[in-house]
């Protein structure tokens, strides 16, 4: 199923097909440079599978993205529920967070800002969600700059508490933006 198309972009289901290409994308060092390590073929699958049956059940989730000129598979963007589990409780979870992750060759685009419009567009026309975060390394300049781009606004810091104590990717930032809600049905 579609769910949002953009100029340049279709954010989708995913399909069996997408899965060798994400598989390759986080095997990618310079893709999950700002994570603490790559995912194996099999966490990939497992979060893919995982990713669309958030999809079915709750009617959004992390949307596969593909390219309308090619049809091809470039990444994912979306929003999902960020829940308060385990050692991961802050104080404005649980909440709704929206994220992102591309291919190498397609950075650089605007694909992913182009994404990120659309499903905040989706979020305020076809939810009852009122406000967005997004959460990165605070060394993430480039999805930084991405929630800039988006109408975001930088709320807080905190130490990622599944990071180990002075690891460079432990100190995250936390955005946020307010949606309008003009729901349409």
């Amino acid at each position: 199923m579609k769910y949002i198309k953009t100029k340049r972009l279709i954010l989708r289901d995913w399909k069996q097909s997408d899965i060798p290409a994400f598989i390759r994308m986080n095997l990618d060092k310079d893709v999950r440079r700002y994570f603490p390590e790559r995912l194996s073929p099999e966490a990939s699958r497992r979060t893919a599978v995982e990713i669309q049956k958030d999809i079915e059940d709750r009617g959004f989730g992390l949307f596969a993205v593909e390219r309308k000129d090619t049809g091809e598979f470039i990444g994912f963007t979306g929003i999902q529920v960020l829940e308060e589990d385990g050692p991961f409780k802050l104080e404005f979870l649980p909440c709704i967070e929206i994220g992102w992750r591309f291919a190498k060759k397609h950075w650089n685009q605007g694909f992913a800002t182009e994404a990120a419009k659309g499903v905040l567009k989706f979020a305020e026309r076809h939810t009852d969600i009122k406000q967005i975060y997004a959460l990165a390394a605070k060394r993430n300049k480039p999805s930084i700059n991405i929630m800039k781009k988006i109408g975001m606004k930088q709320t807080d810091e905190f130490d990622h508490p599944q990071i180990m104590n002075g690891h460079s990717l432990q100190r995250h930032v936390i955005y946020k933006v307010e949606l309008t809600n003009r729901r349409r049905f």
